[in-house]
């Protein structure tokens, strides 16, 4: 693949597409629910282009996760991924993307704050692919702060597979108590088209997606960034699973 980033079409679309007006709505929308829906935040093209790099990497590195995770009280991990280090290596698009000042200018806007696009190697990027029924990212937090969501590929909302939010929420490691959480703080749903693309606040909004019901096909693409505050916390722990199946924290059940 051999797309390059338009930098200055991007700055085009942004000034037509994001008004003051309409960046206000989207802050406080974002403040409030720790999502939200951002479709044209890149053109028609860029959209198509990103998900045609997404399913070239697909087809040269997928590796399958069985696994239960400790520091989300043992919630599930079933798909497949593409690791982050092998899409920064193969993907020009994706890295000048996330890291191109007019798309992390915008989202600074809607975050409040500014993103800082400086994380771990592991972690800057995640391709993952869910395919079979019962697959799932269980409830879990980010440990970085922002994520930028892109579905590359979902079924009908009656297959499974949407997202769900409990916002305003915290991680704790030794004790995550999500199931306290559930009972005690609204559970927003979500459902997408493919196409469509959602910026999350991965630190505090407790998320999953809903299991498949049957065997169906749910591909994303993650991009990770940081807050100020992130840069300054350790947040290297022995649950990154997605780089490693058998990492500490994590119960494997192949």
């Amino acid at each position: 693949m051999n797309h390059v980033l338009d930098e200055a079409r991007l700055q085009e679309h942004h000034n037509n597409n994001f008004s003051e007006q309409r960046l206000f709505s989207q802050r406080h929308e974002f403040a409030r629910d720790g999502f939200i829906k951002l479709r044209d935040i890149v053109d028609d093209t860029v959209r198509e282009e990103i998900a045609a790099e997404v399913k070239n990497l697909i087809e040269r590195q997928l590796e399958r996760r069985d696994l239960h995770l400790a520091t989300t009280d043992n919630t599930p991990r079933y798909m497949s991924v593409v690791r982050s280090e092998f899409i920064a290596e193969n993907s020009p698009l994706i890295n000048a993307l996330s890291k191109s000042d007019v798309l992390l200018g915008t989202l600074s806007q809607i975050a409040g704050t500014r993103i800082v696009p400086s994380v771990s190697k592991d972690e800057e990027y995640l391709i993952t692919q869910q395919e079979r029924k019962g697959d799932t990212h269980g409830w879990h937090w980010g440990d970085y702060s922002f994520a930028l969501i892109w579905i590359i590929e979902t079924p009908p909302v009656a297959k499974g597979g949407m997202l769900q939010c409990v916002p305003h929420t915290s991680w704790d490691k030794a004790n995550p108590r999500i199931h306290e959480l559930l009972c005690s703080n609204s559970i927003a749903t979500y459902g997408f088209k493919t196409g469509d693309i959602y910026f999350l606040r991965t630190d505090t909004t407790l998320h999953r997606t809903i299991p498949l019901n049957e065997d169906a096909t749910r591909i994303i693409l993650n991009m990770t960034w940081a807050a100020e505050k992130d840069l300054s916390a350790n947040l290297h722990g022995n649950d990154r699973w997605w780089e490693d199946q058998h990492v500490e924290a994590a119960k494997s059940l192949t």
